[in-house]
Order: structure tokens, then sequence, then C-alpha cells
């Protein structure tokens, strides 16, 4: 049985700055097999965000292919593009980007209620999640009442909430101290084991990176993994 959640097959990516070309991701492969935590590292500008952004299906290659759960996810139209995202990847970012009208709850709801989940479940799903990353009591906060550590993990618990089969994170830690960074990368691979999903970090934190059992760097477009 195949068990590779997203599989990169000689990805490319190239950007046209006039009046050159910059080629950016030079035939990486690379496959995410369930329960795989991967760390990927690379200089400032070395690619990791574009292939991030790739394998999520929020850009598209100039060439090669992603396939997530065995089809084309690249080739697909963006409507089915878009569903197939929203069901099997969940998303976390530097910045934590919570709607800032919404208290902690209602923003862990939120990709459930889009999908038009009933409000009182969505809510009580929310709620299980928040326990999860040890906010439940902080539930009707809004982010501005929260730490930048707090804000961040309503963010993972926002990510997790549609159990996604892998959890995609681009320098997730990057705006916080030490103590946080540290506590908030070992929540998401203790609740990524938990539930079975793989995990997939950019980082430029090497300490933080060796916490993931496989750890890959871009180097002048081409993806090496390290020892």
């Amino acid at each position: 049985m195949n068990n590779t959640i997203l599989n990169a097959v000689s990805l490319s990516k190239t950007f046209l700055e006039a009046p050159s070309e910059i080629r950016v991701l030079k035939n990486v492969n690379l496959a995410i097999n369930q329960g795989d935590s991967i760390a990927i590292m690379g200089a400032s500008g070395s690619g990791k965000s574009t292939l991030l952004h790739l394998l999520g299906g929020l850009d598209s290659p100039s060439s090669g292919a992603v396939q997530l759960l065995g089809q084309d996810f690249s080739a697909m139209g963006q409507r089915d593009r878009d569903r197939a995202r929203n069901k099997s990847l969940g998303f976390v970012y530097q910045f934590h980007h919570l709607l800032q009208e919404f208290d902690a709850l209602d923003n862990v709801a939120m990709p459930l209620l889009i999908s038009r989940m009933d409000h009182s479940q969505a809510k009580t799903l929310a709620l299980e999640v928040l326990h999860k990353v040890g906010l439940a009591a902080r539930a009707q906060h809004a982010p501005s009442e929260l730490s930048g550590g707090e804000r961040q993990r309503v963010a993972i618990a926002r990510a997790l909430v549609i159990r996604p089969k892998c959890l995609l994170a681009d320098e997730p830690t990057g705006n916080l101290d030490r103590e946080a960074a540290s506590a908030v990368f070992d929540l998401m691979i203790d609740l990524t084991k938990q539930q079975g999903m793989s995990f997939v970090v950019v980082t430029h934190d090497e300490g933080l990176a060796k916490r993931c059992a496989r750890r890959f760097k871009l180097i002048q477009g081409q993806l090496e993994e390290a020892g």
C-alpha cells in the first residue's frame, strides 16, 4: 500500500525578472510519506518557501509535478486544487494570520465553518484541538490578548482542526524567542506524530531542524539530504 502523501517529481521553478530568468529550483525530487517529519534548510533566498508553496499547491511549477495522494496536484484546475488542499493540507506561517475580530475558538473553527460544517459541531471540534495545544482556557480571548507563542499555538490548532494528511510550516517559530520557539516546535512534532500525519517545516534554525527525522538543504536550487 502506497503511503506517500506528497511527491515532488523533477520539480523546477523559474521566475522571470526582465531581462533575465532566475531558476530557483532545479529538478527537485522529494517523497513525503505518512508520518514523516522533514526539515528543509537553506540560505535566505535559496528557494525554501518557494518549494513549500509548490508542495502546498499555492503556486505552480515551471516544470515537473507535485502529486498529492497519488493525483497530479499541480495539473488540477484551481477549484479542484483548492478543494484538495483544504481537505488534505494544513499550513502554519511565520506570521499567525489570525483574524483580530474573532476570538481563539472562532479562529480555529473557521476552516470548518468555511467548509459548511454545522456551527455547533465546528466549535466542539475547535475546542478539542485548542485543548491539545494547551489553550482551552484561552478560547474566548482575542488574538490581541494572547502572547506571541499562544497566537502561534492557535494558528497550529487552526491548521490541525481539519485533520490534514500533512502539515506544512514556513518558519513557524521565526517571530518567537528561543524558549517559545522550542516549545511550539516540539508541539508541532508531537501533535503530528500523535495524529499520524506528515510534517514538513522550512527553518533556518539547525537546532530545531535536528528534531525532525529527515533533514534536507537547498543548495543552488537542488535539494540534498543532510546526514
